[in-house]
């Protein structure tokens, strides 16, 4: 019996099982029910080629497109080997009926021209669209994902009114440069006037150095697609012990100290945060008017919360109603870009939050389903305006606004006996003006910051 039971227990522990696809098993896959297109040089306006990839629904129906734009690495061959993260999201689309369309920004890897942290020109999303909607196999109508740097070009180019262009799904963005309800941004780059760190260790492996290898610009799509097996243009940055190589100044020669490359962050770190040239990039500045469908996925542990927040706010006071009515926002307990990450015991560095699961695909999916194949399905009426995370009570909520209409905004004010200068100190806050304080101090030694964590 007792043999029986172990054979019984393992059966179902293996049934339980979920065996990973391997890359070649995704790319057969694809393969049965997709026409592959890639490395496709598609032309902007002055000359240069975006390298791009087009997955699509083999047959004849025309379909609409979903279309990521982003500055990081999606070849489908990295070190020599198949990856899947790219054919994955492809294959989703495609089994869905729709074209997936991924491309390189101007300047990063195969594409061509130089690549600007704050945003290539607006018109090569412009220029994107046109050709997109041009093409036969499609219904005309695009819509637009991505996650942080992947979504933070959408808002300017949203901007532009392309006839196309039906929908756009924005997650962990930043809101741009300019004024953005209480806040001004450059790009994220400043917070309360000091630079964001984050940025430096970011740039020495994200950057492109000065004399990076690139391909001749007549090369051909068919000696791409074969290159792209053994040359990817990545580059492959040593390890760095940032808790000790960002202690080190001037912070204008952080990089150079650890023997980074030579790019755009020599640029940035000497640029005053009123400097005209914020607005030269591609971001979305305050003078923009959103005229697209958004919906809006922030983090609460996130580097932009605030301006995320304030964005979604502005564009809901857009005087086209269909405009404003067609704003939706989730706000969920995660790191940055982690919305997919979260389980029935999400846990943020130290901190549970309970269940903080929440199905991502099925409301992206139900949002292009209803702007760009016009299906009338059940999306507004089971989507909250907002749908926020409560932590503390670790529990999802709703409201037709941001902040939520019962919400109360209260001031609390520090106080103490002039021992509040460290964790086990006498500090505490408290919702009234203390009638007395005893006045307490610190030293600033910008030498020996105190340390943060997140980013």
């Amino acid at each position: 019996m007792k043999k029986y039971l172990l054979i019984l227990s393992v059966w179902l522990l293996v049934s339980h099982i979920v065996v990973a696809q391997s890359p070649d098993e995704v790319y057969k896959k694809l393969e049965a029910v997709a026409i592959i297109d890639q490395k496709v040089m598609m032309p902007m306006r002055d000359g240069e080629r975006l390298a791009t990839d087009i997955y699509r629904p083999k047959g004849n129906a025309k379909v609409p497109i979903i279309f990521s734009r982003t500055p990081y690495n999606f070849n489908s061959w990295i070190d020599g080997e198949l990856r899947t993260r790219t054919l994955e999201a492809a294959y989703e689309a495609v089994q869905r009926g729709y074209a997936y369309v991924v491309q390189n920004e101007r300047g990063r890897f195969f594409s061509e021209g130089e690549w600007d942290i704050l945003g290539t020109p607006t018109t090569d999303g412009y220029d994107a669209f046109e050709w997109m909607s041009k093409q036969k196999w499609t219904n005309g109508k695009i819509g637009l994902i991505g996650c942080s740097s992947t979504a933070e070009w959408q808002m300017a180019v949203a901007s532009l009114n392309h006839p196309a262009l039906a929908a756009m799904v924005a997650q962990g963005f930043g809101a741009g440069v300019g004024r953005v309800g209480d806040f001004y941004e450059q790009g994220n780059w400043y917070r309360g006037g000091a630079q964001q760190m984050l940025f430096t260790a970011w740039l020495y492996g994200t950057q492109n150095d000065k004399f990076r290898p690139t391909f001749p610009k007549n090369i051909q799509q068919e000696d791409l697609v074969r290159v792209q097996r053994f040359y990817d243009l990545a580059t492959e940055m040593p390890k760095v012990d940032w808790a000790q190589a960002l202690n080190h100044l001037p912070v204008q020669d952080i990089i150079k100290n650890v023997n980074g490359q030579v790019g755009v962050y020599d640029q940035m770190i000497v640029r005053k945060p009123n400097d005209p040239a914020w607005f030269k990039g591609g971001l979305y500045h305050d003078n923009m008017t959103l005229n697209v469908p958004g919906f809006w996925f922030v983090s609460w542990y996130d580097v932009s919360s605030g301006p995320n927040l304030a964005l979604f706010n502005q564009v809901r006071k857009n005087p086209n109603t269909a405009i404003a009515d067609n704003q939706y926002l989730v706000i969920a307990p995660t790191l940055h870009c982690a919305y997919k990450r979260a389980t029935e015991n999400t846990v943020v560095g130290e901190r549970s939050m309970g269940d903080a699961r929440l199905n991502y695909d099925e409301l992206t999916w139900g949002w292009f389903d209803m702007l760009l194949k016009g299906e009338q399905n059940d999306f507004k009426k089971t989507t909250p305006r907002v749908r926020y995370f409560t932590m503390g009570s670790n529990k999802w909520q709703a409201s037709e606004t941001w902040p939520p209409q019962n919400a109360v905004p209260t001031n609390y004010y520090l106080t103490s006996n002039g021992k509040a200068n460290t964790r086990n100190g006498d500090g505490t806050l408290v919702a009234k003006v203390p009638s007395s304080d005893k006045p307490d101090s610190f030293k600033y030694d910008p030498a020996k910051p105190v340390n943060s964590y997140g980013g």
